[in-house]
């Protein structure tokens, strides 16, 4: 009873459907883009960290003025964050989990949508979401924060190898979405974000998407989870973009209780979701 409990929350959370992943059983053997033995299975596994990783990826991505504008002028994420966050979920499991005709579909299916998606930024500049830089940004800010909130919320910890392969690992994906050039390290890609710092801006619509995301909508029974995992978001944050979004550093003592309690949170939740995305897919390829 209290797995389908923490099962509804979930759903209720990113806007998900219910029932098992059953799409993620065939073809079997079919090893899909990374395998099983890839650290971005491993990664993508742990729904927390990659749900407080997903916040801290949005806010950073609302940093830059013209990925911002793309979401603004193309998207329903102000009246429809759940359904946002929901489509971004099966991205990342189709495309780290699904077989080689999954991902590749929905791969093609993101590509084709970016070539209609173009426009002014705030600035009055115009962009296009097929821009590689663009890309790169989402890209980088993804996988950076997917990976902190891991080092951060999961245990054991990657090694500083196994870091620098998910990295590697994630450019294929990213170069396949159009994104050039991109690292292949945990050093290269924290190089890669700082060299964007003179085009971010934390403005009016920064403001609005970001106000969203630390007051995320949920039903009452749903309220403390979610306000966890968005504050955990907000704590994932790589420390320079505090004086960015004009807040202070989280203290010590936050830090820890926040820790403390996304611990306490994630062992039920694990184990309600412990015959989820992965678990399927391991039955795909091993049998």
């Amino acid at each position: 009873m209290l797995d389908e409990l923490i099962r509804k929350t979930i759903r209720e959370m990113v806007g998900g459907s219910s029932g098992p992943p059953v799409a993620f059983l065939s073809p079997k053997g079919d090893r899909g883009l990374f395998g099983p033995e890839s650290i971005a299975w491993k990664v993508h596994a742990d729904f927390i960290s990659m749900m407080i990783g997903g916040i801290s990826s949005l806010v950073l991505q609302a940093l830059h003025p013209q990925a911002l504008a793309g979401v603004w002028d193309h998207s329903s994420f102000r009246k429809d964050l759940k359904g946002r966050l929901g489509r971004t979920a099966y991205f990342i499991a189709a495309t780290t989990y699904g077989s080689h005709a999954m991902a590749h579909e929905i791969i093609e299916k993101v590509n084709k949508i970016h070539q209609h998606v173009h426009g002014s930024d705030e600035f009055g500049r115009p962009y296009i979401a097929t821009d590689p830089r663009l890309l790169a940004w989402v890209h980088l800010t993804e996988t950076l924060s997917f990976l902190e909130a891991y080092q951060n919320y999961r245990y054991p910890k990657l090694t500083r190898a196994e870091q620098d392969q998910y990295f590697k690992e994630m450019k294929s994906l990213g170069e396949m979405l159009g994104a050039q050039n991109l690292p292949d390290t945990l050093e290269g890609t924290q190089e890669a974000i700082e060299s964007y710092f003179p085009e971010l801006y934390y403005g009016e619509r920064a403001k609005t998407i970001i106000q969203l995301l630390d007051d995320f909508p949920s039903n009452l029974q749903s309220k403390p989870f979610v306000k966890l995992i968005s504050r955990a978001g907000f704590i994932n944050l790589p420390s320079w973009a505090y004086a960015k979004l004009k807040k202070p550093i989280p203290s010590t003592l936050e830090k820890l209780l926040v820790s403390k309690s996304i611990d306490l949170v994630a062992i039920p939740v694990r184990e309600a979701l412990k015959d989820g995305v992965a678990a399927h897919s391991y039955r795909r390829v091993y049998g």
